[in-house]
């Protein structure tokens, strides 16, 4: 009787490692992975007048480790966006490329229940400095607000170059 207690002891220390592998195999699952799920789905976009300018889907991909973005304009333009939480510095970061070739990068992470992100400082045609930002804000009734904006270096407003409501596509 005694070997076979010490068999079962045996296997079950053999098994413990494996139970505990098995229940952390998804490293992006944590809470700051789930930070910008709110934007996750098939979406319809409409702008101030409720026209609608595109449809997008955000989906999870690589094991939940990126958001894919998939952006269909109403005239044509499509872009593809990786979005994903960097542990190594705590922000968010998005890689977007688009058929004209326009690509932005953008980092930032969660303010308040809005998603914000922003580029680098980059210089203009007339050398002025100017950086992108970009903030996805959650509406109560589940919409979703984008805004890409411009800002000068000093943090200045020049122009809002896109500002577009998701709704859920089944609910336009």
């Amino acid at each position: 009787m005694q070997y076979f207690k010490i068999r079962f002891l045996l296997a079950l220390m053999l098994c413990l490692p494996m139970i505990a592998l098995a229940q952390d195999d998804c490293t992006c699952c944590t809470e700051h992975h789930a930070q910008f799920d709110f934007w996750l789905g098939e979406w319809v976009v409409k702008n101030d007048q409720g026209q609608r300018v595109g449809e997008n889907s955000i989906s999870k991909i690589e094991d939940n480790c990126i958001m894919l973005e998939k952006w269909k304009g109403a005239k044509g333009t499509t872009g593809t966006s990786h979005n994903y939480y960097d542990s190594s510095d705590q922000t968010w970061n998005q890689l977007w490329i688009d058929n004209s070739g326009k690509v932005l990068k953008l980092k930032g992470g969660l303010q308040g229940d809005s998603m914000v992100m922003k580029g680098d400082v980059i210089k203009g045609g007339k050398g002025d400095l100017f950086y992108n930002q970009i903030s996805w804000i959650p509406e109560s009734d589940g919409t979703v607000l984008q805004l890409w904006e411009i800002f000068d270096s000093k943090g200045q407003l020049l122009q809002t170059v896109f500002k577009g409501y998701y709704f859920k596509r089944d609910e336009d």
